[in-house]
């Protein structure tokens, strides 16, 4: 049931009348229905997947509970490493056990050997990973002292499956949604309204930007080896907006669906093509995910390195980042993306300048050249990065690179479907400049300080029919699903 299904539209029109006239003045009811619809919402992919989300979401509040309530230090590591150990095992599972097999299998291959070992037919949950990470950080923070378990238990199934964010993210922390979901829900129109904007801005991100550049993409990347090295630059730029314009705008759709519900979800992308650094991109890049690492996983890391200096701060950067890369998927690619992204942020640990953000012309019509030079550097670091996260293996990916890096990069070439191609382009420029001019506000839409509602309607009307005139003949799957 994607979002910009007739199905999903039903579905939620429905669920929200239901949600604020007729359950609204009972909090567990209301709570009772986010729940349910959340489940129908799961189900409506896989059903016998729906079991694995409940199995997990009884165990780990049981073991928030038990961790809450004991007094032995032992007892609580005993626990905690339970539920870390079944949400780390069915994520080994489900998305890595295949790989683990096949790299195993090649790996011994080079000594002749060939074990009886086959892979199996898995089918990976949709939303695995993000839900993972929820009831990972509930049991890490309960155990830290953070926060309280809740004893609700519709609350905190509801947290686990709340159906804006399960399939893809944003991945909210419990300190945040789970006091929300505690708390009786008012109506807010500006927020609706807001919800309703950021919503429209997101389908125009995903349907008219994401899924055109992969008409493109796609071709570009199959045929790579018949293509001039030009071809493949526009290739990996397309591609590049293509995961943001996909990513982010669910993320857009999932914060907007939420606050029609009275929830307020984190930003999950801050204008991650104006960041001047990569330490910067990844600020603003998938922030719940990358927040979510650098609490868990970078900060212990890099206490623990800190005897070595600027050495053990590098090894604490390459190693998140290399789990950044193999959380994203199951191949030697992602592992290699993560990894070499790590590599960037060697000359800013040097220069001990990995934690000072630069300005960026806050005020400013247009960037200065020091900041657009800062800009497009960073933003060609990113893409090179991308041809990895799109390529189906790591000789592909250095193919393609061998190909790019080429005199054919001076050559012109030819795109099918010109007029698609140039209002592609169109709405990429309208998405980038957007955000540049509201780069202070959450969302581009956010035009409250447009006096007349006629002018603002305009605006709103036009996305319209943009969507409406030039969407792709199809539309692809959320990239991140697979993930």
């Amino acid at each position: 049931m994607l979002f910009i299904s007739a199905t999903f539209v039903l579905f939620f029109i429905v669920f929200f009348l239901l949600y604020w006239y007729v359950f609204n003045r009972n909090l567990k009811l209301q709570n009772l229905l986010i729940l349910a619809g959340s489940y129908l919402f799961y189900a409506w992919w896989d059903w016998r997947f729906l079991f694995l989300l409940i199995g997990c979401s009884l165990l780990n509040y049981f073991l928030g509970i038990g961790i809450a309530k004991s007094n032995n230090e032992q007892h609580k590591r005993f626990l905690l490493w339970m539920g870390v150990l079944q949400g780390l095992g069915c994520l080994l599972f489900f998305k890595y056990y295949n790989f683990f097999i096949k790299s195993f299998i090649s790996a011994v291959a080079a000594f002749n050997i060939k074990p009886d070992i086959h892979t199996l037919n898995i089918i990976l949950p949709l939303g695995i990973s993000f839900y993972t990470f929820k009831t990972l950080s509930y049991l890490l923070d309960i155990k830290s002292g953070k926060i309280k378990p809740t004893y609700d238990w519709v609350v905190f199934f509801s947290y686990i499956a709340f159906f804006p964010c399960v399939l893809s993210g944003p991945i909210d922390r419990p300190k945040t949604l789970i006091p929300q979901l505690e708390k009786k829900r008012e109506f807010d129109y500006n927020q609706a309204s807001d919800g309703m904007r950021q919503i429209l801005w997101g389908l125009f991100k995903k349907i008219v930007i994401a899924d055109n550049c992969a008409s493109f993409a796609d071709p570009i990347f199959a045929h790579y080896s018949t293509l001039p090295a030009s071809s493949l630059l526009f290739g990996a730029f397309l591609f590049t907006i293509q995961v943001y314009a996909d990513f982010s705008g669910y993320s857009d759709m999932a914060i907007g669906l939420s606050s029609l519900l009275g929830f307020k979800i984190n930003l999950n992308f801050d204008s991650p093509f104006f960041a001047q650094n990569i330490a910067d991109f990844w600020r603003r890049w998938h922030i719940s995910l990358t927040s979510w690492l650098t609490d868990y996983i970078f900060t212990p890391l890099s206490i623990y390195f800190r005897d070595y200096g600027k050495a053990g701060l590098i090894l604490a950067i390459l190693l998140n980042f290399t789990l950044i890369g193999i959380w994203h998927g199951a191949n030697w690619t992602f592992v290699l993306f993560g990894f070499i992204n790590g590599l960037y942020f060697i000359p800013l640990i040097l220069r001990g300048t990995i934690n000072k953000k630069k300005k960026a012309d806050k005020d400013g019509l247009l960037p200065s050249l020091s900041v657009f030079l800062n800009i497009a550097a960073t933003f060609l670091l990113v893409m090179f990065t991308f041809v990895l996260f799109r390529a189906d293996s790591v000789s592909q990916a250095f193919d393609y690179y061998r190909r790019l890096f080429s005199m054919s990069i001076f050559s012109s070439f030819e795109v099918t479907e010109k007029v698609n191609a140039i209002t592609t382009l169109i709405a990429i420029f309208i998405m980038l400049a957007a955000e540049w001019l509201q780069r202070a506000k959450e969302h581009p839409l956010q035009i409250d300080f447009i006096k007349g509602f006629a002018l603002r309607a305009t605006i709103y009307f036009a996305l319209i029919g943009y969507i409406l005139s030039f969407s792709a003949i199809k539309n692809a799957d959320f990239i991140y699903f697979k993930f």
